[in-house]
């Protein structure tokens, strides 16, 4: 599996963007997909996750009701819609696939669980 990820900008704060996640290979929808971002000077974190089916969807508290993760299965492409943005959004975001097996909800957050990694997309959220 490859991943491109796209998406990424300058915004103002309250501002929205959209990243993309598009994935190569057959098998792409039997993957749990996840959003993770690293700051300067900080580890990176896991932001949503979202289980192959779709039909659940992990979120970390910081972005929780601002950003929704979501696949398209025929177009082999994972989104993070991110709405309300805050400066402390300000981070390159990087996408990451995972085997299909089954995790619970916390497995998803751990980067260690994944398989596969796109490149960085930066998203700058100025005040």
């Amino acid at each position: 599996v490859q991943l491109q990820a796209s998406g990424g900008g300058l915004v103002q704060a309250g501002g929205s963007l959209r990243l993309s996640c598009a994935a190569s290979g057959r098998t792409f929808g039997s993957y749990g997909m996840g959003w993770f971002r690293q700051a300067p000077g900080k580890e990176r974190e896991f932001v949503a996750a979202i289980k192959w089916s779709g039909s659940s969807t992990y979120y970390a508290d910081s972005v929780k009701g601002r950003f929704t993760i979501s696949r398209d299965g025929a177009k082999n492409t994972v989104y993070l819609q991110m709405n309300s943005l805050k400066p402390e959004d300000t981070a390159v975001y990087y996408c990451a696939a995972v085997r299909p097996a089954y995790y619970s909800g916390s497995d998803y957050s751990r980067p260690s669980l994944y398989d596969y990694w796109g490149q960085e997309t930066l998203v700058t959220v100025s005040s």
